[in-house]
């Protein structure tokens, strides 16, 4: 018979202060880290802020594991609650006699009402400033709708604004809607990736290059007089004294009016990095069309090929993706009010992006759409 001999009470106490050291040491630097990472300036997400900490700490592929773990794939078929939503803080249409043409569903069958129909939901002089239309976006996630919002660069003007970690430093621009950014504001969206994402973006403003600008990357122009421009740098676009900024994002997904081919079979050099690497998730586009309109596409449960054909068949004849994740989506149309901020109104039913997010500092850069007769505030209700 064996008699079991304990461990001497000394070295039991030692070892129990030692897990106890570890665990409190594994406490703090947790807490450390989240510390750190929910301090930084602006009003994202605990798990946007988490998530973003981590990538910038050599943490990527821990973080995508654990997002792949979390995150759930929109499921299919189905129908939008309650249908295609009547966008919020939509107004009388003015006359006019050529609007642009309905756009087509990308859904099987026949549309839903008002689906691809354009609202105005801005106005400056009696004509649409902003407009917007939902649709479904494709014949599989039928329960889902994308927003498309449409901007006439005769009546409103761009800006590039920073974000308070993307660029950061000292700008002119504001890092929020604040003051006098809220002056004559129409409309605001997110921007690209982080400038410190693998496919190398650029970024110049102000003057200033952030980031240096990439040779045939999609580039996202604003002139000096507001209107837009994309093209792939150096051969479509280029730097001249009208350059007012430059935000560079992966490489053209439209271009010649045409959907680029590898949008199907790219990866995430080419495409970016989602949640989960899920092929359909919420994505962001900007494009211009052969006239001139400025076209924003933001929505949920998009591949690359679907945003593409959103974009294309809303006119765009070169169009880039923006930002993607849910986290990042946020297209926004303004009212103003006789007294207080503007009120913000959100592109799609499914966006998590608050439309205040922009009256306190964003940590990434955005664009805003004014009125162009502004400084002087338009009431647009």
């Amino acid at each position: 018979m064996t008699t079991r001999t304990d461990r001497p009470p000394g070295r039991r106490s030692r070892l129990r202060r030692t897990v106890l050291a570890v665990l409190v040491t594994s406490l703090i630097l947790v807490g450390t880290v989240v510390v750190e990472a929910l301090d930084v300036p602006g009003n994202d997400s605990v798990a946007a802020k988490l998530a973003e900490w981590g990538r910038g700490h050599g943490l990527n592929g821990a973080i995508t594991g654990l997002e792949q773990v979390a995150y759930q794939q929109p499921p299919t078929g189905g129908l939008p609650v309650g249908g295609i939503p009547h966008p919020d803080g939509a107004l009388p249409a003015p006359s006019a006699p050529h609007g642009p043409a309905p756009l087509a569903t990308l859904a099987a069958g026949q549309p839903l009402p008002d689906e691809g129909q354009w609202q105005t939901v801005v106005t400056s002089g009696g004509r649409p400033a902003v407009q917007v239309a939902s649709l479904r976006p494709d014949d599989q996630h039928t329960s889902f709708v994308v927003g498309v919002m449409r901007l006439d660069p005769a009546l409103v003007r761009g800006g590039l604004h920073p974000g308070t970690q993307d660029p950061g430093g000292s700008w002119q621009a504001s890092t929020s809607l604040s003051g006098p950014a809220q002056n004559g504001i129409a409309a605001v969206f997110n921007g690209g990736f982080r400038l410190s994402d693998p496919s190398h973006n650029g970024y110049y403003s102000e003057g200033r290059t952030v980031a240096p600008l990439r040779d045939g990357a999609a580039s996202l122009v604003l002139r000096t007089d507001g209107t837009a421009d994309v093209g792939a740098w150096n051969s479509e676009v280029r730097m001249g004294p009208d350059v007012a900024s430059v935000r560079q994002n992966l490489q053209m997904l439209v271009d010649g009016g045409q959907v680029n081919p590898t949008c199907s079979t790219g990866g995430t050099s080419e495409w970016g990095s989602t949640i989960g690497q899920a092929a359909y998730i919420d994505r962001s586009g900007f494009g211009v069309t052969a006239t001139g309109a400025e076209i924003y596409v933001g929505g949920p449960a998009l591949s690359v090929c679907t945003l593409g054909r959103i974009l294309q068949d809303a006119g765009v004849v070169r169009g880039m993706e923006l930002d993607i994740n849910p986290a990042w989506i946020s297209g926004t149309y303004f009212h103003d009010q006789p007294h207080g901020a503007p009120t913000g109104y959100r592109l799609y039913p499914a966006e998590q992006v608050s439309p205040q997010h922009y009256f306190t500092p964003s940590s990434r850069d955005w664009y805003a759409w004014y009125i162009r007769s502004s400084p002087m505030t338009v009431r647009r209700q």
